[in-house]
């Protein structure tokens, strides 16, 4: 790897804000020596934390601000002040070029609002959106767009694809990942006709993903794909939905296992089964929502994200960053759009 990863972190994000994000500053710096930080928020509550971690100290560079932007503010007081919070000088840090990166667990719609407004969309890109990992019965999906984008056309879909395969390359590892439009049925017929005009551009080019077809909301954690595309609307109806259906079967499981004497012998018996699905569900092992398509990379952690979970959305930034997630989006949409143009061209000499 010949850049060394810089990450803008909003120190004072999330719910436990320097608690979290320093120590997980730490663990991240263990698994990638290579990789440096600059620290945005109170100087002070920020060098009462470091004082634990000499190492990470050392190599950090401290930003000072003492505003701060609340999970309660509304988007009207967020836009009148976040640019000089630890989240808005955290993604003017990457629109500077002072770091390549931005990670923070701080107010969605603020880092939204920022990273849009100050990183604007890439070349050819018409909207960004918001990309994560969900768990599944085989292995994680990467699910896309998950609320940056209320409505989105054929066009929005088609690129959210192509955006959404060259993520998967990176933190799934798969050389040519399967791609599917979430949709109220897998017929060819259902849907939209954004969504129907989406799948023939896909269907009639080749580039490094194979299209699925449509999927349904059902077969999202069976895990028969790599990537899911979705419009932000129905993404975040269906991402919600999955959480509260997971919170709702660990729940039921609690108080099953608490009814009685031989429910509580069960639970002792089971107790292995059940931690390996605790950790199979655990949001922290898929920690790291990713903005994709700006000029600029920002990561999105949980608020509520302990120190290995807002350490993994590190090292989502540090990978996207280390392959290039810029670069390889730019190639392969330039690839889509002149098949798809070839493709267009083609139909219109034979009609």
């Amino acid at each position: 790897m010949t850049v060394k990863p810089i990450l803008a972190l909003d120190i004072m994000g999330g719910d436990e804000g320097p608690a979290v994000t320093i120590p997980a500053a730490a663990l991240a710096r263990m698994r990638y020596p290579e990789m440096r930080f600059r620290l945005y928020g109170d100087e002070t509550v920020i060098r009462s934390a470091l004082s634990s971690y000499p190492d990470l100290a050392a190599e950090a560079e401290i930003i000072h601000t003492d505003v701060e932007v609340l999970g309660t503010d509304k988007p009207s007081q967020i836009l009148r002040s976040a640019r000089k919070s630890s989240i808005g000088l955290a993604v003017g840090g990457v629109k500077a070029g002072e770091a390549h990166a931005a990670v923070s667990a701080g107010n969605t719609g603020a880092l939204m609002a920022l990273a849009k407004i100050g990183l604007r969309t890439m070349p050819g890109i018409t909207r960004p959106a918001l990309a994560a990992l969900l768990p599944t019965m085989k292995s994680d999906v990467v699910m896309l767009d998950l609320g940056a984008n209320a409505e989105c056309d054929d066009e929005n879909l088609s690129q959210f694809a192509v955006m959404g395969a060259a993520f998967a390359r990176i933190v799934l590892g798969i050389d040519r990942p399967s791609v599917a439009i979430l949709n109220i049925g897998e017929e060819e017929l259902k849907g939209t006709d954004d969504h129907k005009e989406a799948a023939d551009a896909l269907r009639a080019v080749d580039l490094d993903f194979t299209y699925a077809g449509f999927v349904e909301g059902d077969k999202i954690g069976r895990g028969e794909v790599d990537v899911i595309v979705s419009d932000g609307f129905s993404g975040n109806i269906a991402l919600k939905a999955i959480e509260g259906t997971a919170r709702l079967v660990v729940e039921l499981l609690r108080r099953a296992f608490r009814a009685n004497l031989w429910s509580i012998l069960g639970f002792i018996m089971s107790k292995r089964v059940l931690s390996s699905l605790r950790a199979h569900l655990d949001p922290n092992a898929h920690n790291g929502a990713v903005f994709l398509g700006l000029n600029g990379i920002v990561v999105k952690s949980h608020g509520s994200a302990n120190v290995e979970g807002f350490a993994n959305a590190i090292g989502v930034a540090h990978d996207l960053v280390a392959d290039n997630i810029q670069q390889r989006i730019a190639d392969d949409l330039a690839r889509f759009n002149d098949q798809r143009l070839s493709a267009k061209e083609q139909q219109a000499a034979a009609e």
